[in-house]
């Protein structure tokens, strides 16, 4: 377990209770806020849960029926509604926004739903398709749905907008101010969100349509290039049936849109080339 507050302590590295790291990433939370009460604050909190090992706190169990991953998963639930309690204890509530959000959907564990595969799927939206759920009373509204399409990515230029901030300036960002899809239920201003397998673009998402680059089966990376896959995601979200032969021109648009995140993203890899241990003393005795 290894906790930074940028100017305020230094790092600190210990072996991980994992029984209690839910616990105690919630409480350190916790303290961050009360100490930054009286001014603006900013908090990441990237929780372990529910990746494996499943160790469920003994001071939280609830009974679930799914077992020690339903446990790690409703004590995460216990601890969102305790700080949102503790935030409006603080006199907080109102001003501070709160996004509860995935980087995946599920991978050991857990269940993707109606949603086709899982995390590490490539394209399919068992494993990028998430809960999304931003709270902060007096601004957004309370029980609005809204099905526009979004990422992680639009955060960022969303918190600065609505913190009334001025838009990074001095590089392109692939996300998007969201704050009238929360406030007011508008459109995505997304037109289209690219999905990638590490490098390569695997996917484009429109708010209609998704067309599918690349997949996997057992332990095969499958290119489909000779395959055209495009899915109404209107009719059909588990992404069950192509209809690029019944709707040739949208089958033609989105591959134009994959090709050109392609052209766009793919080579930024090779400058980037991934990360090579030094080599080992032993390696080279000299």
């Amino acid at each position: 377990l290894a906790l930074y507050d940028t100017g305020q302590t230094p790092m600190s590295e210990e072996k991980a209770d994992f029984t209690k790291l839910t616990q105690q990433f919630f409480e350190r939370t916790a303290t961050f806020v009360e100490e930054n009460r009286d001014k603006p604050f900013f908090v990441l909190l990237a929780l372990t849960a529910p990746h494996i090992p499943l160790k469920p706190n003994p001071d939280d169990l609830t009974g679930s029926a799914g077992g020690d991953y339903g446990e790690v998963v409703e004590e995460i639930d216990l601890n969102v509604g305790r700080l949102l309690a503790r935030l409006k204890e603080l006199g907080l509530d109102e001003d501070t926004m709160v996004a509860f959000t995935s980087d995946n959907g599920p991978w050991f564990e857990g269940s993707s739903g109606p949603f086709r595969d899982r995390k590490g799927g490539s394209a399919w939206d068992g494993g990028f398709r998430v809960p999304f759920i931003a709270r902060q009373p007096g601004t957004l509204p309370a029980g609005q749905v809204n099905s526009a399409i979004t990422s992680n990515l639009d955060l960022l230029p969303t918190l600065l907008a609505m913190a009334g901030k001025p838009q990074v300036s001095d590089r392109e960002l692939d996300g998007r101010d969201i704050s009238a899809v929360l406030k007011d239920g508008a459109e995505s201003p997304n037109d289209e969100i690219v999905v990638f397998d590490n490098a390569k673009v695997a996917a484009v998402r429109t708010s209609r349509w998704k067309y599918v680059a690349r997949s996997y089966y057992r332990t095969y990376d499958v290119p489909l290039d000779r395959y055209p896959l495009l899915f109404d995601m209107d009719i059909d979200p588990g992404e069950n049936y192509s209809v690029a032969r019944n709707f040739p021109d949208a089958a033609a648009d989105m591959r134009a849109r994959l090709e050109k995140a392609r052209a766009k993203y793919e080579p930024m890899a090779a400058a980037f080339p991934p990360h090579v241990a030094p080599a080992s003393a032993a390696d080279h005795p000299d």
